[in-house]
């Protein structure tokens, strides 16, 4: 039987520049199986500051920020978590009686993975982008111990002031001397202009060990097709939205779902 909606449900939402199904169908998925009184559903807004007041007047609870909307969302907001604030960049929005505070948890998500997969943090590392994401990774990389990074981004003022926030070099274009490759870019994203592109030369990926990407959709990118192809170690980007989207869960609704729930949850996501 379909699920019933209802004028007491509470809505929570994602906004991003080209949405998926994928964090739908992995809110809605917990929220039926815990009976919780809650609905999700993806925007791609017209208006980022008409979307972000339209979170206080209707009211909606929460809102997962992806690409290209995780740093100018910031000053629409009430309060930053110290996590978010000190990288200048917010993923999740929590709404409390209309203050609305944002949070990363993008950062817990790729420090875990990161634990999880071994990857060594004492071998040249190359952060791939200079945006919103970069900086959770470089957040990630940072708290775990990460010191031989270098920032490869064309934008060379954000690229070296991400580098030198944590101490580390900043380049234009990766050369193939990195063991461990972290994409924090849109390039290989589904639907995008640069969807069937490589963020590096292919002599880059031959020459890493560890290739991360976080690009969530496709499942498997161009990038991490070609690290398949060559042996590499690989960190899909599924990964990331579903540790983080997990994090949401609970800010939103106080409940923290079981590891079980959690891997049903992701196995429904990736149908879509």
């Amino acid at each position: 039987m379909a699920r019933e909606i209802s004028k007491e449900m509470t809505l929570c939402v994602s906004l991003s520049a080209r949405p998926s199904n994928i964090g739908t169908r992995f809110h809605n998925f917990l929220f039926e199986a815990l009976e919780l009184p809650f609905l999700y559903k993806a925007f791609a807004p017209a208006s980022l500051e008409q979307a972000v007041q339209g979170m206080r007047g209707l009211p909606i609870r929460g809102a997962g920020i992806s690409m290209p909307y995780k740093a100018q969302v910031i000053p629409l907001l009430d309060e930053l978590d110290p996590t978010a604030a000190g990288i200048g960049a917010v993923n999740t929005i929590v709404n409390d009686g209309g203050r609305l505070t944002g949070y990363n948890t993008d950062v817990i998500a790729v420090e875990r993975l990161l634990a999880a997969h071994q990857v060594r943090p004492d071998v040249p590392l190359a952060l791939i982008g200079s945006g919103g994401m970069a900086s959770a990774c470089a957040a990630a990389l940072a708290r775990a111990g990460f010191d031989k990074v270098t920032v490869v981004a064309r934008n060379q003022q954000a690229g070296t002031a991400l580098a030198n926030r944590h101490g580390w070099s900043w380049e234009p274009i990766a050369e193939p001397r990195f063991s461990t490759l972290l994409n924090a870019t849109p390039v290989g994203m589904a639907g995008g202009a640069e969807s069937e592109r490589l963020p590096v030369p292919d002599a880059v990926v031959e020459q890493a060990t560890t290739v991360f990407d976080v690009v969530a959709v496709p499942e498997r990118t161009p990038l991490l097709r070609l690290a398949a192809e060559l042996g590499k170690q690989c960190i899909a980007g599924g990964d990331v939205m579903s540790l983080q989207a997990v994090e949401q869960f609970e800010r939103y609704t106080g409940v923290r779902p079981s590891e079980e729930l959690v891997a049903a949850a992701t196995a429904f996501s990736r149908l879509a």
